[in-house]
């Protein structure tokens, strides 16, 4: 190093030699020197100050609904004791390959503190969609028939025996069908109306355990009973809206039925 250089020269000199890093005087190893303590949180460091009017701890959340699963549908429904449960049981179900195929569980629509419940056969397309029974073209038809014996979704609850659309609109089969009893058994001993409507003839031959097609049994009042229910529900059998649809010849049968209904209830309030 040349002797008596001014510190700018001598720090030129030093970075013109290679040292572009300071180190310090004393050397020092590395490996053996301990990383300095991490700092505490904020929080750990100091106690906050307890104030003398502490806020109030905040409510408990209340305790999850149970919802019933494994077994059989027999056994699930049975476990049900409200319609929500009920609905999220069916959610969960998977002891039918038919569920896969459709797109939501369609439980039920309308008013369930009504006297009438009306029960189908099961969802098509736009009630798949929608996840509502009876909302396409067959909905819009039981509309106008509740609509002419005084009814409609707010005084009337409206449900399927199956809940999963067949595809492609399919007549549900008797397998199907046996699955899914147990689950509208239950759905009727909870709502417990004091009139059903059973719009097919799989809904009627399920429910009323009958293997008469639905022209024998519509038209006529039938006793539907279930441990569950604190008396037997008269019900009525008639034409699903979808077959009124491709046979409008059949609608003044149908409208017979309505006014047993109708009749009924009558006497009921």
């Amino acid at each position: 190093m040349p002797p008596e250089l001014a510190p700018d020269q001598l720090l030129r000199w030093y970075i013109d030699a290679g040292a572009d890093e300071t180190i310090g005087e004393v050397a020092m190893d590395r490996f053996q020197a301990q990383p300095p303590p991490r700092p505490l949180p904020a929080a750990a460091a100091a106690p906050r100050p307890t104030s003398p009017h502490p806020a109030p701890p905040h409510p408990a959340a209340g305790p999850a609904l149970a919802i019933p699963s494994g077994g059989t549908a027999a056994h699930i429904a049975a476990e049900c004791h409200d319609l929500e449960q009920l609905r999220l049981a069916m959610e969960a179900f998977d002891g039918l390959p038919l569920k896969k195929t459709a797109l939501s569980t369609v439980f039920a629509d309308g008013n369930p503190e009504a006297k009438v419940m009306c029960i189908g056969e099961a969802p098509g397309q736009e009630e798949d969609r929608q996840g509502r029974p009876f909302v396409g073209r067959s909905g819009k038809l039981l509309d106008r028939m509740l609509a002419s014996i005084g009814l409609d979704r707010t005084s009337a609850y409206i449900t399927n025996v199956l809940p999963w659309r067949p595809l492609d609109n399919r007549k549900p089969t008797p397998d199907e069908v046996a699955v899914c009893l147990p689950f509208v058994t239950r759905h009727i001993e909870l709502v417990d109306p004091q009139v059903l409507i059973l719009f097919g003839g799989a809904s009627a031959s399920a429910l009323l355990a009958r293997h008469e097609g639905i022209m024998r049994l519509r038209g006529h009042w039938h006793d539907f009973s279930s441990p569950g229910l604190p008396r037997p529900v008269p019900a009525m059998a008639t034409f699903h809206p979808a077959y009124l649809l491709r046979t409008p010849a059949a609608k003044r049968e149908a409208w017979r039925d309505l006014l047993a209904v109708w009749k009924r209830l009558n006497r009921i309030t």
